[in-house]
């Protein structure tokens, strides 16, 4: 009874979710594109398998799945590889990490209706499917047990909140997690929460996100970026939430007074989701700032380290060559904005501490291994519960920090940037840290393998 009043529920809502993406797609084009995918509508031949299936709803999934898609392309050479995924910037993400792949294709799933789930299936006669993290779809995963698709739900995690949540349904949560073959969880914590929903085939396999690899061509560009600031420390503020920024601005406005001394960093912006570019740029501009765009630099920090808000290439090297250029840095805004994809690993790099966003509001937080597989020290919020496991273990690991506010951020950021001993110890406690926790990649194969049957192609 509770699937078929979610069903209908479904039904009715989806006119309002065409219209939404209507809505959306006045800020992202890429709303737009597609569409008829959402409704399990595929006009191309989906090319012969077999088929490997994993669902990455956004960027962060996305990126989680990069080193599984990359394990399982080189178990299975007679496989492709379905990447679905909900948002254009999933998508986009998916095109940059494996556009150069034959072997991959990307399309949106469908909305979580029974017949439009059929028809997604149909089109692809997936052998196996993996859905990340945290995206569990009743009718998609009750499609896939009738359809004889083994289903796991790989580097799940369910927080506190979201074991409450589920667990008002009792025996219908219970049941929609018994159509999966297997929960591979990321920690103890979350699959005793699983357990406790009564899910078996529960498993501890790891997080992923541990065993992502920065491209080092991204981390060369970061150290020639971080070479253009010159002597001014570099403090990120990554991947942050509507509300956090006007919230570490103000606090930046007012770095002397709560700094003690310890000169204001530049700052690098990088809000969570690009259709808030602009607006977080304006919110720099009243606050009085000086804002770089990284979208506007004038030569790629690929190239050439002294980049800046000149009219041209030229006028920057002319800066570089003045008396006291190489000390100041050709890059002189008190903000530089994150507008690009992709470059997160960069970012970071040109980073000599970083603030995780999601964190000071009550978001759940944002992932930050990947600052710290990169040497780069951390400070985070208080409201991680999305992420609770990896942060407790990057505080006890002496990588991270927490801070309750923007201003506690202020005052703990002039500390470790004042003390650079301190710092640096910090930045070899989060390479470690990311070292200590890799390996889930080897255990995700393995426990999917019994599910997925080498290719062997039939003989002419």
């Amino acid at each position: 009874m509770l699937r078929l009043l979610y069903t209908l529920l479904w039904l009715a809502v989806l006119p309002l979710a065409l219209l939404r993406l209507a809505w959306r797609a006045r800020r992202e084009p890429g709303y737009l594109q597609h569409v008829g995918e959402r409704l399990g509508r595929y006009p191309h031949s989906p090319g012969a398998g077999p088929w490997l299936w994993v669902h990455a709803v956004s960027v962060g999934e996305t990126r989680a799945a990069q080193p599984l898609v990359q394990a399982l392309l080189e178990r299975y050479p007679g496989h492709r590889l379905l990447l679905t995924h909900m948002t254009p910037t999933g998508r986009q993400t998916g095109a940059q990490l494996f556009g150069g792949e034959p072997r991959v294709a990307q399309c949106y799933i469908p909305y979580d209706l029974p017949w439009l789930v059929r028809r997604f299936l149909r089109h692809f006669e997936p052998e196996a499917g993996m859905l990340m993290e945290t995206e569990v779809w009743p009718n998609l995963v009750r499609g896939a047990r009738r359809a004889g698709v083994p289903l796991f739900l790989v580097n799940a995690r369910l927080s506190p909140r979201s074991f409450r949540r589920t667990a008002r349904f009792g025996r219908a949560a219970a049941a929609m997690y018994a159509d999966f073959r297997g929960v591979l969880a990321q920690t103890e914590g979350d699959a005793g929460r699983f357990r406790a929903l009564g899910v078996a085939g529960v498993q501890v396999t790891g997080n992923l996100k541990f065993d992502m690899q920065a491209a080092p061509e991204l981390v060369e560009r970061g150290h020639r970026l971080r070479h253009a600031f010159g002597a001014r420390a570099v403090l990120a503020a990554a991947s942050t939430r509507e509300g956090e920024e006007a919230l570490l601005l103000d606090a930046l406005a007012r770095w002397e007074p709560l700094a003690g001394g310890v000169p204001r960093p530049a700052l690098l912006l990088v809000p969570r989701h690009p259709q808030r570019f602009d607006e977080v740029a304006a919110l720099v501009a009243r606050a009085g700032l000086s804002l770089q765009r990284r979208s506007a630099l004038t030569v790629d920090v690929a190239d050439v380290a002294d980049v800046a808000d000149v009219a041209d290439a030229a006028d920057a090297a002319d800066a570089a060559d003045r008396p006291g250029a190489g000390e100041a840095g050709a890059l002189q805004a008190d903000v530089l904005l994150g507008d690009s994809m992709g470059e997160m690993a960069m970012y970071f790099a040109a980073s000599d501490l970083a603030f995780i966003g999601g964190s000071l509001l009550p978001l759940g937080g944002q992932n930050l291994i990947e600052a710290c597989a990169v040497g780069t020290p951390v400070l985070i919020g208080p409201h991680t519960f999305n992420f609770a496991q990896a942060t407790e273990d990057a505080i006890a690991a002496g990588a991270c920090e927490r801070v309750a506010d923007a201003e506690t951020l202020v005052r703990a950021a002039a500390a470790l940037l004042g003390d650079g001993a301190r710092l640096a110890a910090m930045g070899e406690h989060a390479r470690a840290f990311a070292a200590l926790h890799r390996g889930a990649t080897v255990r995700t194969v393995a426990a999917l393998a019994p599910a997925i049957a080498p290719y062997v192609p039939e003989p002419h």
